[in-house]
Parts: structure tokens; C-alpha cells; sequence
């Protein structure tokens, strides 16, 4: 049994102190990973980034120049303590649904689009770790020579280790859109909400590209979005949200700065929750 002046030794020797690090100012710097904690609302959150969203001004394709602002924006929440996980579509590139129309038969063009993912999945990665931000890029499909096997377990590891994680290849089941992914891996790794990067500032009754006098929601339910039938995500994504009570937040990620201020709490572009009446109907 040890004496009690050894466990003093043992309490205060900052060679056994968990928060002790072997660098000068060491307490101070945990004082400041405190202080950067306390400032963040969301400490886990699943980024969702559509494929039309690389294409910046081309018609087709990824721009380079919107890839860096990306990783920039991408940076800024890491440096804070964020943990990020991302989904990002492959529209850019090839659009599954719409390749029944060409004569494709709808699974295999799903896969098309899954491998679509994968090319954009790739693209940003590269260009976060340019900015030195450690990444790794899972796929629900198995592409070990560029890619880990999609496992939960894993995936929150990764995350735990500060290291930005790509989701890639969607579900890795043709039918499912990657609207629907981003909310499955949202809940499989208990993120605490979900953020959709979008080219407008939240959710309107109608396109507000097409109709300036669309009305903006600052807040909505699930449910509402159901009854009201807008076309924020496909219907199994949203539903999946409501019954797992996952919130989400539709913004304008053109616009600098946006995605950090939403993880500190601020309020920018549309949320949207489970309403009283909508838990009840779950």
C-alpha cells in the first residue's frame, strides 16, 4: 500500500499528469483546447456537399479554385475541434437517375454514380490535406488501392484522432440517393447534426434561383417539409432524420465563414427538427 506522500508525489509530478504535454506553457495550451471546446455547439457533424457544387462556374466537371475554398472552410472548423465527416454527391460527373433515360439500366447507372463519388471524394481530399489537415477517405464499396472499407467503428476512430473522414461510394446500394448516405452515416456515427452546403441560404417554398420572391424558413419540421413537399432531400433521407430526431441545417457554403459560425451555434440558413406533433407520429 502506498504511503500517502507518494501518492502527493504521484498526483502533482507532471511526468504522470494526463494533462501535463513535455513542451514549455504545456498546462496553458490545455487550457486553450478547453476554451476552443467551450465555444462549439456542434462537436460532431456530417458535412453534405453536392457534386454540382465543385463545378463552380463550368458547366461540368470540378473547379479547382472551388475545391480550395472548400478545404479552407474545411480547415477552419478542424482548427477548432470540430470532428467532420463528409458526403459529397457525384452530379458533376454522372447522375444515376438520369441515366434510365439514356438507355442504362437504373441500378448500374447507380453505380456509375457511386463511382462519380469517389473521383469528387478523391478531388477533396486532396486539396484538404494541401492545407495540412490529416484525412481518410472510406468507401461503401471496397477500392482498397485509394480507399479504407467503410466500418462505423472505424470511421469514429478516425474521428475521435482529429482526422477529417470522407464517406465515399454513397450507401453502396443503387437506389438509395447520396442525401440518403449522409444521413445513414450521420446516424451511424451519432453525429450531432447534419449540415447541407448549398448555393442558396436555407430552405424556400420555391427556387429561389428561379423566383426571387421565394420565401425563406428560418426554422421548419420534418414533417413539414413532408406535407409541404419541398425538395430539400429525398424523402428516405428526411424520414430517416425525423425518426432518429437528427436536426439539419441548410446554408449557402459559398459564403465565407458560414460553416464555422453554424458550428459555433450561430443562426444562418434554415434548421430543421422534429416538431412536438411530428415525434409523436414517429
Amino acid at each position: 500500500m502506498l504511503r500517502p506522500f507518494f501518492i502527493f508525489i504521484l498526483i502533482n509530478n507532471p511526468k504522470n499528469h494526463s494533462a501535463y504535454i513535455k513542451q514549455s506553457g504545456s498546462f496553458t495550451s490545455v487550457n486553450k483546447e478547453r476554451k476552443k471546446m467551450k465555444d462549439i455547439k456542434y462537436k460532431r457533424v456530417i458535412l453534405k456537399l453536392s457534386g454540382e457544387s465543385l463545378m463552380g462556374n463550368k458547366g461540368f466537371g470540378i473547379d479547382q479554385a472551388v475545391l480550395d475554398f472548400f478545404a479552407d472552410e474545411i480547415r477552419k472548423v478542424h482548427n477548432i475541434g470540430v470532428e467532420l465527416g463528409i458526403v459529397i454527391g457525384g452530379g458533376n460527373i454522372y447522375r444515376g437517375l438520369s441515366a434510365s433515360s439514356q438507355g442504362i439500366d437504373r441500378a448500374t447507372g447507380d453505380y456509375m454514380g457511386m463511382l462519380a463519388t469517389m473521383i469528387n471524394s478523391l478531388a477533396l481530399q486532396n486539396a484538404i490535406e494541401k492545407v495540412g489537415i490529416p484525412t481518410r477517405l472510406m468507401s461503401a464499396i471496397k477500392m482498397e488501392a485509394v480507399s479504407e472499407p467503410y466500418i462505423s467503428r472505424r470511421a469514429i476512430r478516425h474521428l475521435e484522432k482529429g482526422r477529417v473522414t470522407i464517406f465515399g461510394a454513397g450507401t453502396g446500394h443503387p437506389y438509395f440517393s447520396t442525401d440518403t448516405a449522409a444521413t445513414l452515416r450521420a446516424v451511424e456515427i451519432r453525429a450531432d447534426i447534419i449540415v447541407k452546403g448549398t448555393r442558396v441560404n436555407g430552405v424556400f417554398d420555391c427556387d429561389p434561383e428561379k423566383n426571387p420572391e421565394a420565401t425563406k424558413f428560418e426554422s421548419i419540421s420534418y414533417l413539414d417539409v413532408l406535407k409541404k413537399n419541398l425538395r430539400v432531400m429525398d424523402l428516405t433521407a428526411v424520414s430517416l432524420c425525423q425518426e432518429n430526431e437528427l436536426p439539419m441545417i441548410v446554408f449557402n457554403m459559398n459564403v465565407p465563414d458560414n460553416l464555422l459560425k453554424i458550428v459555433k451555434g450561430a443562426t444562418i440558413g434554415t434548421i430543421i427538427h422534429n416538431s412536438l406533433e411530428s415525434r409523436e407520429k414517429v
